[in-house]
């Protein structure tokens, strides 16, 4: 075999990308994470960022970095277990678990790494089942395989569906888990969770919510989705929330019962054996963590941008997905389509993604807006504007 011939393969996946509109390319940032950016040497209006809260430009954020970082250095240097856990890490597991209303909260370094630690750690065996919403993110389909554990996948948020696999297994399995995303992160819209916590008890299963885009948005205070729906930690036992969306910072974290965290700390490999995140950034976080806490008026601006997005975009006849969260997808159908609509969006200086397969099924690309506190009346008139024309 030539030595070359293993480059030619990857050369021919790229081209058979590029070929069908799935190729993706890197963009270069100058600014801060803003609505008003400068990426790849222009100014650009953008719709694309989960800074859902505007927190992550914000002077005390940016501040309490600085000094955390004068104090504590820039790297935790080590692993939690070894030497790498600061006071600010303590501080913020702390605030976590109080916000939440649950007992403990265990930081992990991305929302990835918890998923796959968390699920990783409660499936240890064949017989084990886990249940996962088709269109679960990424790193909880991830999760589920990597387990080894049998992975059932139901339709979309039907419970029915879900319900008929549940007491298909009964009986046959020492572990369940029910994985689900809280606010799908393609889709825009929500889990059904009072339903899925009542079957998780009736069938003695765990269930795990992935609130990243829920989390800091949702609920009166912020606290999620979970909150929202009025449930606590009896009825959704594992709640997994992103600290680099609507907290502006970066990082992820579990929140359960004392006994889920000890657990974890023994057994979840993506905690145990890699470097804790900066202590600035968790010192960052807490100041973030205490915006939304306080500063109710961006939860309330950011409701108003949505109603005022979605109106518009009905008025004008725009194929809108069924979304009352901050992500607003519009559905077009072709990956080639929804990259053309993009380009031409960003011609007339406004950002929005195009979203191809494999990150959603064969012929359901979109325009993925999403829409931020930071962001005034006047850039969602300027969007709906140039959706219109485009």
């Amino acid at each position: 075999m030539p030595a070359d011939s293993k480059f030619t393969k990857l050369r021919s996946e790229l081209d058979l990308r590029r070929s069908r509109h799935l190729y993706r390319s890197t963009r270069v940032a100058d600014s801060p994470q803003q609505p008003q950016r400068h990426i790849d040497g222009k100014p650009l209006l953008t719709f694309c960022s989960n800074d859902y809260l505007g927190l992550a430009n914000h002077p005390a954020v940016i501040r309490a970095f600085q000094q955390a970082a004068n104090t504590y250095g820039v790297g935790s240097g080590a692993a939690h277990l070894v030497n790498g856990h600061s006071r600010p890490h303590q501080q913020l597991e702390e605030a976590l678990a109080a916000f939440t209303g649950r007992e403990r909260a265990l930081l992990f370094s991305t929302g990835y790494m918890a998923n796959l630690g968390v699920v990783n750690a409660l499936l240890t065996g064949r017989n084990d089942v886990v249940y996962a919403d088709r269109l679960n993110h990424a790193s909880l389909v991830d999760a589920a395989l990597l387990s080894g554990a049998k992975l059932i996948r139901y339709p979309h948020n039907d419970t029915t569906s879900l319900g008929k696999r549940l007491l298909a297994q009964e009986g046959d399995t020492p572990t369940q888990l029910i994985l689900t995303d809280g606010v799908f992160s393609m889709d825009g819209d929500v889990a059904p969770l009072a339903k899925l916590a009542l079957m998780a008890q009736q069938h003695e299963a765990w269930l795990m919510v992935d609130d990243a885009h829920g989390f800091g948005v949702l609920g009166n205070t912020g606290a999620g989705l979970v909150e929202a729906a009025g449930l606590n930690q009896d009825d959704v036992p594992i709640l997994m929330g992103t600290l680099g969306k609507a907290l502006g910072t970066a990082g992820a974290f579990i929140a359960g019962s004392h006994d889920l965290i000890e657990y974890l700390i023994q057994t979840a490999r993506t905690w145990i054996y890699t470097t804790a995140q900066p202590p600035a950034v968790a010192a960052a976080t807490l100041v973030s963590l205490q915006l939304v806490a306080t500063e109710s008026w961006r939860r309330e601006h950011l409701r108003s941008l949505i109603q005022q997005f979605r109106t518009g975009a009905v008025q004008l006849g725009l194929p809108l997905m069924p979304s009352d969260t901050a992500i607003q997808p519009m559905l077009v159908g072709s990956s080639e389509q929804a990259l053309s609509i993009s380009r031409k969006l960003e011609a007339w200086g406004i950002l929005v993604t195009a979203i191809r397969p494999p990150t959603v099924p064969v012929e359901t690309a979109r325009l993925r807006v999403t829409l931020s506190a930071a962001h005034t009346v006047e850039d969602v008139e300027r969007l709906l504007d140039a959706l219109g024309k485009a």
